[in-house]
């Protein structure tokens, strides 16, 4: 398992991050810090077997930035990941993260498809390290160097924007139909269906029948892919 700490001084966005990674295989939560120092205390204090692995940084905290505990982890050659989320978008602040080693820059807000994709590039990332041996050739070099930068396509007429609203009436309700969000959103019914189901083609939503007391079932919408049928 990767051990992961996540650092940010937002307890709602915390409880996302933890959610989302809860989700993806391979990944544990091992910690949890809200500011900078918190997050310098929790690596440094935790070498050898119970060390994280992986840290999810924040880049703007009340007590420091998520640049200051990157240098200062790459001081003390503390050996863990850092992949920055934040809403900090200015290049300076990207170049001077991608100098001190970040694995990834993650801008929020983001559906949590954007999140396991990259979180999935890390994690085979981790896999190719471990496996390569003695002397690495060229391609595998090219593999460890790697870094996953491009955004991830939507199909066209959805918006990420749209997307995100979608997916926080959905985490904020557990289960909607097509109607209900639209209304809450105040979207269309055509338009907030297309995110729905482009939810439930990725995996991260699941369709079930709503029995109610007249009328046609209505189909609602809720976390978590469809159990595999066994037989």
């Amino acid at each position: 398992m990767i051990r992961t700490l996540l650092v940010d001084d937002d307890a709602l966005t915390l409880e996302l991050h933890r959610s989302y990674l809860e989700r993806i295989e391979g990944f544990e939560v091992a910690g949890e810090c809200t500011g900078a120092r918190a997050a310098l205390s929790a690596v440094l204090e935790r070498p050898g077997p119970g060390a994280f692995d992986l840290v999810l940084l924040d880049v703007t905290m009340p007590d420091g930035t998520g640049i200051d505990v990157l240098r200062t982890l790459r001081a003390r050659a503390a050996a863990v990941d850092v992949i920055a989320i934040t809403g900090v978008r200015d290049a300076e602040t990207v170049r001077q993260m991608a100098a001190l080693g970040v694995f990834q820059y993650l801008v929020k807000p983001f559906p949590f498809a954007v999140f396991s994709e990259r979180l999935a590039a890390y994690r085979a990332y981790r896999e190719q390290a471990q496996s390569t041996e003695g002397e690495a050739t060229q391609a595998e070099i090219d593999s460890l160097l790697g870094r996953v930068t491009e955004p991830i396509p939507l199909p066209k007429g959805l918006s990420a924007d749209s997307l995100e609203r979608v997916v926080a009436a959905l985490r904020a309700a557990g289960a909607l139909s097509a109607s209900e969000t639209a209304e809450r959103l105040g979207m269309s019914r055509v338009s907030v269906r297309r995110y729905l189901e482009h939810l439930v083609a990725d995996g991260v939503l699941r369709r079930e029948a709503r029995y109610g007391t007249r009328g046609r079932p209505e189909t609602e919408y809720r976390w978590g892919r469809a159990p595999e049928n066994r037989s």
